[in-house]
């Protein structure tokens, strides 16, 4: 979790409205989308993730 956060911690802030915008021209920071990725591929591979616990406690795949 802590390489997680870390990764997230880096995300630049901004105040200008036009950065906040919704739509096919707005881009989210790389590690937010990184981090989102991670998410989703972990929850889409959580049968395989639960197979591996079972031999290897407390395993979750690396955060890159």
């Amino acid at each position: 979790m802590y390489i997680a956060y870390s990764a997230l911690k880096q995300i630049p802030t901004t105040n200008h409205a036009d950065d906040l915008a919704t739509g096919p021209n707005s881009e989210m920071p790389e590690p937010l989308l990184r981090y989102q990725a991670y998410q989703a591929a972990c929850k889409k591979l959580s049968h395989e993730i639960a197979a591996i616990q079972k031999y290897i406690p407390g395993w979750m795949p690396a955060f890159r």
